[in-house]
């Protein structure tokens, strides 16, 4: 895996996830985490790569990075925004 210049507080896997469980086990994540911290997640292309990083956009959290792995995965590292 490939890895970003970020320290993750968290790290979670959902490639073995389909959407939309993809996107509700990041927020599950983020929801337990601290404002400013970061969660790295590694996902799947295809629907989760699209999916999971708008959703986050859209509930107010900051995407930091998104790392092809070469595999097939990538490594999304996001920054949780309030509270």
């Amino acid at each position: 895996m490939a890895d970003a210049e970020f320290t993750a507080d968290e790290t979670i896997d959902i490639t073995h996830l389909t959407c939309p469980t993809t996107f509700v086990k990041t927020k599950v994540a983020l929801d337990e985490l601290d404002e400013g911290d970061i969660l790295r997640v590694h996902l799947n292309d295809g629907e989760p790569r699209q999916n999971v990083p708008r959703s986050v956009e859209d509930e107010g959290h900051e995407i930091l990075s998104l790392t092809d792995n070469g595999d097939g995965t990538f490594e999304l590292y996001i920054r949780k925004v309030g509270d």
